[in-house]
């Protein structure tokens, strides 16, 4: 694999060091497969800019300054770094804005039309140097449960109902799965089905044909929300309450974050649902349809009977679709244990950074 060039290291150091300050974090390895990464998507002209950037907006003139650039050619390569999912802009006055992407969820998943078999061995040999990017604070994502493994008579919120957040939106998008792309890149992966990362917005026309984004119904939507199911896939969203605009349906061979339960043992790599299955002794037959079903080996069948354990239950409801005589369901845990999710984006972030840096000033250099 190629490495970096050392005339460019320090610009794709710089960077990451950047990303690294932001609540999603960039977690640094041993061996720089951080950099190499970043040198399959970012330029070194790109990387440079990109460095000079925070999470709040500013006009091309501020970047420029910042990382020493000629305005008008940082504008054009801005804008460029734009069109290929990895900054984001924003309407200024008469001109354009931008700001800082993080990592996961953010510039990353921007790079499906570019992912390719370099790029995703790069991805692979970072993800296995950081530990799937093990970093502490919430996680970035949280589990849905099934919606028909919740019973009638259970109390569930509507930020905790896939169906609910499809519901609730006036546009929707279909998108293929960037985990299992980049997975059969490297030989490995599963036969789930591709397209399947669901995006929605509450308001109308937001979606256009494009190379990553396939606008869909609301009933399209919820048709392949059943099929992830079918297909044994967990859904998971955004940790926090409200500002959903997304809905992955994961697998732990595949997605980034399951792949840290699955791969590495961090249970906390992915906010359980408030939800926990139980059997029904009575009706449980013993056919191991539910422990096989189960990605979180959570469940074992052991003297006829399936027992689940509590720590390693997730709650996504997946193992009620299997059995036969219904004798699993869903049940809402115990409030004590129970952690309710972040209000919003933005509590999610100050928690985050508070978990990761518990005394603000410590080793944090002051953006600009």
């Amino acid at each position: 694999m190629t490495e970096v060039n050392p005339e460019n290291e320090p610009l794709y150091r710089a960077l990451a060091k950047r990303l690294d300050e932001m609540p999603h974090g960039f977690a640094a390895t041993e061996d720089g497969a951080e950099l190499r990464l970043l040198a399959a998507m970012f330029t070194p002209d790109q990387a440079r800019l990109a460095a000079a950037m925070t999470p709040d907006p500013a006009s091309h003139e501020v970047i420029a300054a910042r990382a020493g650039v000629e305005p008008k050619a940082a504008y054009r390569t801005l804008k460029e770094m734009v069109r290929q999912g990895l900054i984001f802009a924003h309407r200024g006055e008469g001109a354009l804005n931008f700001s800082l992407m993080p990592f996961v969820v953010g510039f990353y998943e921007a790079q499906l039309p570019r992912m390719d078999a370099e790029m995703a061995a790069r991805f692979e040999a970072y993800f296995q140097a950081s530990r799937g990017m093990d970093l502490p604070g919430p996680s970035v994502h949280r589990v849905i449960p099934v919606g028909e493994a919740v019973g009638g008579d259970v109390e569930i919120h509507p930020y905790e109902q896939a169906a609910a957040l499809i519901e609730g939106s006036k546009s929707w998008a279909v998108r293929d799965c960037i985990c299992r792309t980049q997975q059969q890149l490297v030989g490995k992966g599963c036969d789930a089905p591709l397209e399947s990362c669901l995006i929605f917005a509450p308001v109308e026309g937001v979606f256009s044909e494009g190379e990553v984004d396939r606008p869909i119904t609301k009933e399209e939507a919820l048709q392949i929300l059943r099929q992830t199911e079918e297909a044994g896939l967990v859904h998971t969203v955004a940790n926090h309450r409200d500002g959903h605009n997304y809905i992955c349906n994961c697998c732990t061979c595949c997605c980034g974050i399951l792949r840290r339960v699955a791969e590495f043992s961090i249970p906390t790599a992915i906010a359980r649902s408030a939800f926990l299955a139980v059997v029904d002794d009575a009706l449980c037959i013993g056919c191991g349809a539910c422990e096989e079903r189960c990605s979180f080996a959570a469940i074992a069948v052991t003297g006829g009977l399936a027992a689940v354990d509590a720590l390693r239950c997730v709650g996504c409801g997946q193992c009620t679709l299997v059995c036969p005589v219904e004798a699993l369901s869903l049940v809402r845990r115990p409030e004590s244990e129970i952690l309710a999710p972040p209000v919003d984006d933005a509590a999610w972030q100050a928690e985050r950074i508070a978990q990761r840096r518990p005394d603000p000033c410590e080793g944090y250099e002051i953006p600009y």
